[in-house]
């Protein structure tokens, strides 16, 4: 029984903790000119430094979605460009925020939360409040900001990317020519999918930095427990890119 109750009570103060969390953050929104050159900073490691690796991993994801569905629609009856018909979609509203989300989140979320824990364990963060900063607003706010900026930078650097890998995989590897890809990819083309696929991008975004910076801030146990927290934080944010993947599906589209 006491461990039941455990299982209940944890969640709800880890989601009351995080609440608060964010509460303090959006409060400190006014104190955010103070803190400029520190956004500039996280920008240029969520998006620039992140860049390569979502680039390739769309290209490829683009490319493998190419040769599948060549291979599942071998048909005299079905027309070639049926695989920019459902490349060219998988990508915007799917896979270039998808992959791009799963890449963040083990790539900067896991490094937020270890920055932030380090910072919590070595006594760091009481160090900034001491000196009169408000710790919430110089590490907590340029971070989520910084993440619900770039992600959309970068969902359309990889759907671009993607479908470019398709189109050029399906060329060169003789399942589709570039005009019938193109032709495919237009016939079944509407206009609020990169729109959702935008919406999508800024939650993601959202959650991937906001969780991040909740597992590191409150992070206790010292090296094990930056550790503990580094996991938590790359696991958490891919079940809620999974979680909220679905619920803007089943609500939007």
């Amino acid at each position: 029984m006491p461990q039941l109750h455990n299982s209940i009570r944890e969640p709800v103060q880890a989601l009351g903790r995080y609440s608060l969390l964010m509460f303090h953050a959006f409060g400190a929104l006014p104190e955010f000119p103070r803190y400029r050159k520190n956004l500039w900073e996280q920008m240029m490691r969520v998006g620039v430094d992140s860049l390569p690796i979502v680039m390739l991993a769309a290209a490829f994801s683009g490319a493998v979605t190419t040769v599948q569905t060549a291979y599942q629609l071998v048909s005299p009856l079905i027309p070639k460009s049926i695989i920019g018909s459902i490349v060219a979609p998988s990508m915007v509203l799917e896979l270039g925020a998808v992959v791009t989300g799963f890449i963040l989140a083990g790539r900067v979320g896991a490094r937020i939360a270890a920055e932030l824990g380090t910072m919590r364990v070595t006594e760091q963060i009481d160090a900034l409040e001491a000196m009169g900063l408000n710790s919430i607003g110089y590490l907590i706010v340029p971070r989520v900001i910084a993440g619900v900026v770039m992600f959309p930078v970068l969902y359309i650097a990889a759907t671009f990317v993607g479908i470019t890998g398709g189109m050029l995989v399906g060329h060169f590897g003789g399942f589709v020519p570039i005009g019938v890809f193109v032709d495919g990819a237009r016939e079944f083309f509407q206009p609020f999918d990169p729109i959702f696929g935008m919406i999508k991008s800024f939650v993601f975004g959202f959650a991937i930095t906001s969780i991040s910076c909740f597992k590191g801030y409150y992070t206790a146990g010292g090296a094990e427990g930056v550790g503990r927290a580094t996991t938590q934080a790359a696991v958490a944010s891919c079940v809620y890119i999974l979680l909220a993947d679905l619920v803007l599906a089943a609500t939007l589209l």
